[in-house]
């Protein structure tokens, strides 16, 4: 017992000058550090003298590089306090203040961070007061003052949230508020909502790519799945936070990280694991001298120690961590330090001193945890929550509003456009409707004129009056036989006045009739033939109607009219192609230019309207198919030059265009 307190004695002493050290060792640090860098503080001074800037994110441009440099942020905060300008001087002491948490001086630390907030409240920056209300909370928290630490998390995230356009820094605040808010959920053990918050606040930090923001939290989505049990999912989560720590090169976030696995791997049972990695952690706690995490580190140091059943140096460790836990006031970690002694005593058999630890824990804990703030925390949560519902329901409602704006607006363009529409499309259907009656009158002329011209008066007259002959001179046979060609001809011409369309079928059989009635005048000199391609079914091919009558006539009267024997007329109907159908009139007669000669005016005029008729008939027949009708009128000639007759070949398009057809 005896050789127990002189242990503890020199251990005591050991601290207090190792604490001692530090002081003098970091202040050493600060005047070499002032020695080093003076000329790069003056020309940040110089500069930043110049223009006094008021932005959060440009003054810290200018002084990021002596943020840890507490002697350099006094002369800040004593030079930009006597230039007036707040908004430097804000900033200087929030970084000073930052510096004292760090080095736990808790009450350093509050006095910078409040005089920081009046300054900024001062100079009506809500950038800076919502940042300096965070540092205020932070500070409480570390101190496990959760009532107030709750209470400025709370100010400044309603600040923020109050701000319509938050720029970057304000949105780093925010996140701050939210990241604070789940750690008071975790006090309370609501796990679930703690998480919700840091996810949150991860949302924020990803965005932004702060990586340090995102260290934080997935340390703290760590410990709240730590909590839960889960402890893969909090290892992988600890590993993610020194990830980014080691990215950003933060010692403090080093050492943080490697406590958490290292309490981690105490509970999977890998002790071994766990306490190479808490003595590293020990060691830059030490090197950093934040009080709060060597009293951290020393305790779960002790603790793996104890499972390790190195109960002396346990109990030297767990009591070098309640020692600086109670010189500092941590009383979460002298919570601790009392739990894990009175487990190691418990273990040793020394019930009396286990005893003793185990009151002083639930002692202390429940000065922490009082039923009062619990109720207060739990109030105040309750009506964060209400807020934030409350907020959401008016911003739904608000968009609920704009929706409503927007749909009866739509409506009415909608109707607008409808009736729009409703009277192009009546215009645009009454002028396709006179188009189409154009077209058909256009037709309904073609037709009449093509009517007029196969019902030719004289071809009547002269047909009834070669039949006259044969009953004359009394061939009745002869007068019996062409009378009924004649009459089948004017059945199928008035047939055809009432169809626009006819099979070629039919049209060759108008046109045979047509050749045996105009060779009685030939006196039957007229070898008439027609021949049709194999393979070609001219029953389903439609052609317009009588289209082929013109130029037949044009063959016997321009042609061979003239001629005194061996007259011939050739109709053929062959395939090249499967988009048309081939029909070719070939005469053995004078030829075109003879013909021009001997003919009068009249007859040419005749003709040219026969045949300007029948070009107009199958343009307006071939709008149905893909491609457009031909016409070819060839002169055929013999080797020494000397006329041979006629050739006339029309194409006549087969391959329907099916959009035109439907």
């Amino acid at each position: 017992m005896q050789h127990l307190l002189k242990l503890i004695t020199f251990f005591v002493r050991d601290l207090k000058l190792y604490v001692l050290g530090l002081v003098l060792l970091s202040a050493m640090l600060s005047l070499q550090a002032q020695d080093k860098v003076p000329a790069d503080f003056e020309t940040a001074l110089q500069k930043v003298e110049k223009t006094w800037p008021k932005d959060y994110t440009e003054i810290h441009s200018i002084f990021a590089e002596f943020i840890n440099d507490s002697l350099n942020l006094k002369r800040l905060v004593n030079i930009a306090s006597e230039a007036e300008a707040l908004e430097v001087e804000c900033y200087a002491l929030n970084k000073l203040g930052e510096i004292y948490r760090n080095r736990s001086f808790y009450d350093s630390a509050l006095k910078a961070h409040q005089k920081a907030e009046k300054l900024a409240q001062a100079a009506k920056n809500i950038q800076l007061e919502v940042i300096s209300l965070n540092m205020i909370g932070v500070v409480y928290r570390r101190m496990d003052f959760i009532k107030p630490a709750l209470d400025y998390h709370k100010k400044a995230l309603d600040i923020a949230r109050s701000v319509k356009d938050p720029s970057d820094e304000l949105m780093l605040s925010i996140a701050v508020s939210q990241n604070s808010m789940g750690n008071i959920y975790m006090t309370l053990k609501q796990y679930d909502l703690a998480i919700e918050q840091f996810e949150k606040s991860l949302v924020i930090e990803n965005q932004l790519g702060n990586r340090l923001g995102l260290a934080i939290n997935y340390h703290n989505l760590g410990y709240a799945d730590e909590a839960k049990g889960l402890l893969d999912l909090a290892l992988k989560n600890y590993k993610r936070s020194l990830n980014y720590n080691e990215q950003i090169g933060s010692e403090v976030g080093r050492v943080i990280c490697y406590n958490s696995i290292g309490q981690v791997y105490i509970k999977q049972k890998k002790y071994n694991d766990a306490k190479v990695i808490i003595e590293e952690g020990l060691k830059k706690a030490i090197h950093l001298g934040d009080q709060y995490y060597i009293s951290y580190a020393y305790i779960n140091l002790g603790w793996v120690q104890q499972e390790l059943q190195m109960y002396e140096m346990s109990e030297i460790n767990l009591k070098k961590g309640l020692e600086v836990a109670e010189t500092y006031g941590l009383k979460t970690s002298r919570v601790d330090a009392h739990m894990h002694l009175s487990e190691l005593y418990k273990k040793l058999n020394d019930y009396k001193k286990s005893l003793y630890h185990y009151e002083e824990a639930v002692t202390l804990e429940k000065t922490i945890f009082t039923e009062r703030n619990m109720q207060y925390v739990s109030d105040i949560i309750i009506q964060y929550e209400n807020e934030a519902k409350n907020n959401q329901i008016i911003q739904l409602a608000n968009e609920n509003e704009l929706v409503r704006s927007k749909l009866q607006r739509n409506q009415t363009i909608f109707w607008a456009a409808l009736l729009t529409l409703t009277i192009v499309a009546g215009i645009m259907i009454a002028i396709n409707r006179n188009r189409q009656l154009r077209h058909e009158k256009q037709i309904l002329t073609l037709e009449q004129d093509m009517l007029r011209s196969q019902m030719n008066p004289h071809f009547i007259f002269n047909s009834l009056n070669s039949i006259k002959l044969y009953i004359i001179n009394n061939e009745k046979e002869n007068a019996v036989y062409y009378l009924n060609k004649f009459s089948k001809f004017i059945r199928k011409i008035l047939i055809a006045s009432t169809e626009k369309e006819i099979s070629l079928e039919d049209e060759l059989d108008t046109m045979q009739l047509y050749m045996n009635i105009e060779n009685i005048r030939f006196s039957n000199e007229i070898n008439f033939s027609i021949d049709v391609e194999p393979g070609i079914n001219i029953s389903v091919i439609k052609v317009p109607s009588l289209i082929l009558q013109p130029f037949l006539e044009n063959a016997l009267w321009h042609g061979l009219s003239s001629k005194k024997a061996n007259k011939q007329i050739e109709l053929r109907v062959y395939k090249v192609n499967d988009d048309f159908v081939n029909i070719s009139i070939t005469d053995n007669g004078i030829g075109r230019k003879a013909s021009e000669k001997i003919n009068d005016g009249r007859v040419l005029k005749s003709r040219s309207v026969g045949i300007a008729i029948t070009k107009a008939r199958l343009a307006n027949f071939s709008k149905r198919f893909t491609t457009d009708y031909k016409m070819e009128i060839e002169d055929l000639y013999d080797a020494h030059g000397r006329p041979l007759g006629t050739k006339v070949v029309v194409h006549i398009p087969t391959r329907a265009n099916k959009l035109k057809s439907a």
